[in-house]
């Protein structure tokens, strides 16, 4: 089956949250993340009422799974007109009621075909100028057909900033810049490519058990510090041959989480059409339809494939 109107539906639709979620942020004043995160409230709204309403009208027979609804912001006005005001200027003639609609789209079940969305992924990314991702994945019998995610503060080799993954199974998967331009096909880190040859990490220590993750990359061979980024974006630079190896590992602190699928199923198929490889930390692939949370999975092992196993095996020895 061919995914072409899926694909650019979800491509369309990441820009333009993109747009709004950049517009959201140059209103943050400095030291926001301390005081109050409302502007994440609002892009987060805003993100996911423009991607349920572009994926509701293309393919309405498809559930959608978003992060978000809008329980809280028909009961606040004020920030709903907020979110309102920043929809509008991608969305004229949209009305809050709308928005708030468009928004609880996003509240579907999971099962046979469907997609999963994190309206911004990195929230602290996010509030802190830093890196972070809107992320959507169309899902079909528990796998991921279709990944796109939109970085926006993600700087190309060309040094532009906006970086856009986009992936379909069995295509391979694809970078360009936001804005447009060529299309760069992405193949991951080579065994050989020693100054590549590294691993990335949450910026957040609650993200992950950091310690054990430095251990298992050290037993693995690499040498150079980690590079810690907020958000998806970490598939990204896995799946474009920065790094080597991303690892998310459950915190001693919180053993018994298990993650979100809206928070690795972009991610993954562009790393896996990349020539990578996703499982969690036991070596399990990832069923993306079974529920919100994959709980039969414990943590997240991504890597270029040639290295996976040794990792897995260096994770049973720690």
């Amino acid at each position: 089956m061919s995914y072409e109107r899926e694909k650019q539906v979800a491509i369309d639709a990441a820009i333009a949250a993109a747009k709004l979620c950049q517009e959201v942020r140059r209103e943050i004043p400095v030291a926001m993340e301390k005081i109050d995160k409302s502007p994440v409230t609002v892009a987060d709204y805003g993100s996911q009422a423009l991607i349920c309403k572009a994926l509701n009208a293309a393919f309405p027979e498809d559930a959608i799974v978003g992060e978000e609804d809008a329980t809280d912001l028909r009961s606040n006005a004020e920030q709903l007109q907020k979110v309102t005001n920043h929809v509008q200027a991608l969305v004229p003639d949209a009305t809050p009621e709308q928005v708030a609609d468009w928004i609880d789209c996003g509240n579907g079940e999971v099962g046979g075909r469907f997609w999963t969305l994190d309206p911004i992924d990195g929230t602290k990314g996010f509030l802190r100028q830093d890196q972070y991702a809107v992320a959507i994945a169309l899902i079909e019998d528990n796998e991921v057909k279709v990944g796109v995610m939109a970085c926006p503060a993600l700087k190309l080799e060309s040094g532009e900033e906006g970086a856009l993954f986009v992936a379909v199974r069995g295509e391979g998967a694809t970078m360009q810049a936001i804005s447009g331009g060529n299309l760069r096909s992405l193949r991951v880190v080579a065994a050989d490519d020693v100054e590549n040859m590294r691993f990335v990490e949450s910026v957040e220590a609650s993200h992950g058990d950091q310690s054990r993750q430095n251990s298992v990359a050290k037993a693995v061979g690499f040498t150079a510090e980690s590079v810690r980024m907020d958000s998806q974006a970490k598939y990204g630079i896995v799946a474009s041959g920065q790094a080597a190896l991303y690892m998310r590992l459950p915190s001693p602190k919180t053993p018994d989480y298990r993650e979100n699928i809206w928070d690795h199923a972009a991610g993954a198929i562009v790393v896996e059409e990349a020539g990578g490889r996703v499982t969690d930390m036991h070596g399990n692939s990832l069923p993306f339809g079974m529920g919100k949370k994959m709980v039969n999975n414990q943590g997240i092992v991504v890597s270029n494939g040639t290295i996976h196993d040794t990792v897995l095996k260096a994770l049973q020895d720690s």
